[in-house]
Parts: structure tokens; sequence; C-alpha cells
């Protein structure tokens, strides 16, 4: 297990809202944390899969996982970091979560 959740949240075109409340729940969360790690942070990306229309999926680093729970993610694998933004949390993060980026 990787220790990594995500959500499904959607057709991207549809998305928004919910990106838009897991953004600020997110924040709250780091904002609340006394010292927060600099891997705990919550990407994002519009995913295809071959079909007609992308959604958004929202990953959870491990340090980021109490939260995930609390928004009922799921586990996942460890997502490539083609593509993904950062969503909340450190700049830090990339080259702690995904050393093979090279930033």
């Amino acid at each position: 297990m990787s220790g990594w959740l995500c959500i499904r949240l959607g057709d991207a075109l549809l998305a928004d809202d919910r990106l838009a409340e897991v953004a600020r729940r997110a924040r709250e969360h780091l904002a609340a944390a006394r010292d927060p790690d600099d891997a705990t942070a919550v990407f994002y990306r519009h995913e295809s899969e071959g079909r007609l229309h992308c959604e958004v999926v929202v990953y959870f680093a491990p340090a980021a996982a109490g939260l995930g729970r609390a928004l009922g993610a799921r586990p996942c694998g460890r997502p490539s970091p083609h593509g993904l933004s950062l969503l909340a949390g450190s700049e830090r993060a990339w080259p702690l979560l995904f050393p093979e980026r090279g930033r």
C-alpha cells in the first residue's frame, strides 16, 4: 500500500465547486497544523483514460491522508507526477514526493 488516497470529483465541467471546497478544506487543515510537514500536500489532475470527457481526480499525499479520509477519499497508488497540479501545500512537496521529477 502506498499511503496515497484519491477522490474522483466527476466531470471536469461540473467539478469546480467540489474542487474549490476540497481546496478550502485543505488550506484550513494546513493552517490548523502547528508545524505541517513539507510533504503534506494535495494535488489534482484532469484525467480522461480514453473517455470523451475528463474527470477531476484529487490525490492526497500520505501526510495528508487524515484530510483525505475525512473527505471520503479512497486508497490508490502513487500518481504519476505528469499533469499534476498542486492544490494545497508547499512547493517543497514536489521533490519530496516525486524525486524523479527533478524540480
